[in-house]
């Protein structure tokens, strides 16, 4: 067998395993860089910062929508499944540190083995830091770890809100990626310990076959999360990543020796298309899910809820996150002439254009014409002593046409 025929046969579970990375990472860069698109938006972790002011509060920080909330049960369902197979698969950040790693070890970096009662201790870290960020997040209802955050570095547009520091950090995980399998995932990863409970239970596991292992070790080197695989019976470790890395990493004489299989049906292996289907569908399920059920961002609600209820539904220019939102809130349930009644309910999807708006109200006590008047007059204030002007705009309403 020729060099060249070697070459071809070498690592296909690997080499599909890296297409499929390397297929979201380039959708996500023409999605970020080319169609401007809000990556945040379909941030699993976002959901995971987000769900506790839009359960006490109704409202989610800016950059966020309830597609976040999706896309976390889509990995939630993952880990249940197959384990942490999202981040093996489809986290750019996972996929930008095998790169290095696979880079580095091209020109003669060997990577550090680092002890493993170590890496046990290092990799307790993420709960502390999963901790730090949901708390910080939630008290300030604002995505305040963004100025830290190495994957809004990487894969965002570098606006005015990305810090130095948020560039820092990156660099210590391209840095570290150069040297150590997979640092940041390892130890670090906040959504890594979000996973964790829930794979720990995957459904799915490594198995290893006594009768035919060879006991060579080979398998505990490929794992990219150092798991003692030649030691242990079946993989149950909450941070595998289900990866086939171990699996083909097997001599020919041990072929066999590995599967990836479900304690229910013993001796009927997956094979990899199998998780790669199933990840897609997920995923896919949870974006068209999104649009399907478009659950609002933004939900305030005043009063005892009307016998009768009106609604009205509106596309408002100049609602955009949390904070214009509230702004429109607060003309929504003026106290003047204008007021709506005892009773109204706001519901938006901020947007950078025309943002979708719900307003319900007494039909008693108001009616269309007047929602939109309370959204586009000027409210005298109080406490300032003078009068806020909005800056909303009604699409297809003119505001000054009711005088004419």
């Amino acid at each position: 067998m020729t060099k060249k025929t070697k070459k071809k046969q070498r690592s296909p579970l690997r080499t599909t395993r890296r297409l499929v990375q390397l297929g979201f990472l380039a959708l996500t860069v023409v999605a970020v860089f080319t169609l401007g698109a809000n990556a945040e938006v379909w941030c699993p972790f976002g959901g995971v910062e987000a769900i506790y002011t839009y359960v006490t509060d109704g409202t989610m920080p800016c950059s966020l929508g309830v597609s976040n909330f999706f896309i976390m049960g889509a990995l939630l369902v993952m880990a249940l499944l197959l384990r942490r197979v999202f981040c093996g698969y489809v986290c750019p950040i996972g996929a930008i540190s095998e790169l290095l790693q696979a880079g580095a070890r091209r020109v003669g970096v060997k990577p550090v083995q680092v002890p493993r009662r170590l890496d046990a201790f290092l990799s307790l870290l993420k709960y502390p830091v999963l901790v730090v960020i949901l708390y910080i997040t939630w008290q300030a209802a604002e995505l305040l770890f963004r100025a830290f955050d190495p994957c809004y570095a990487l894969i965002s547009r570098h606006g005015k809100d990305i810090t130095f520091w948020a560039y820092v950090v990156a660099g210590g995980i391209v840095l570290g990626s150069i040297f150590v399998l997979v640092p940041f995932c390892r130890w670090l990863c906040p959504l890594a310990a979000v996973l964790n409970p829930f794979s720990r239970f995957g459904w799915t596991r490594i198995k290893r076959h006594e009768e035919v292992c060879t006991s060579c070790g080979l398998c505990t080197k490929a794992c990219l999360m150092a798991i003692p695989v030649d030691d242990v019976k079946e993989v149950t470790h909450a941070r595998c990543y289900s990866c086939y890395d171990c699996i083909e990493s097997c001599p020919p004489n041990a072929k066999g020796s590995l599967t990836l299989e479900s304690p229910f049906r013993s001796g009927r292996p997956w094979k990899q298309w199998k998780v790669i289907f199933v990840v897609l569908v997920l995923l896919g399920g949870s974006v068209g899910a999104s649009y399907v059920w478009p659950l609002p961002s933004y939900v305030q609600v005043k009063g005892e809820v009307a016998q009768q209820v009106g609604e009205v539904e509106l596309r408002v220019q100049g609602v955009t996150c949390r904070g214009s939102s509230g702004l429109l809130w607060h003309y929504v349930q003026r106290q003047d002439e204008l007021g709506l009644g005892d009773y109204v309910r706001l519901e938006v999807w901020p947007s950078p254009g025309h943002a979708r708006v719900k307003v319900y109200f007494d039909p008693d006590e108001a009616d269309e014409e007047k929602v939109k008047m309370a959204i586009t007059s000027a409210m005298y204030n109080t406490e300032t002593g003078m009068w806020d002007v909005p800056l909303f705009e009604i699409e297809g309403y003119d505001p000054f046409g009711f005088y004419d």
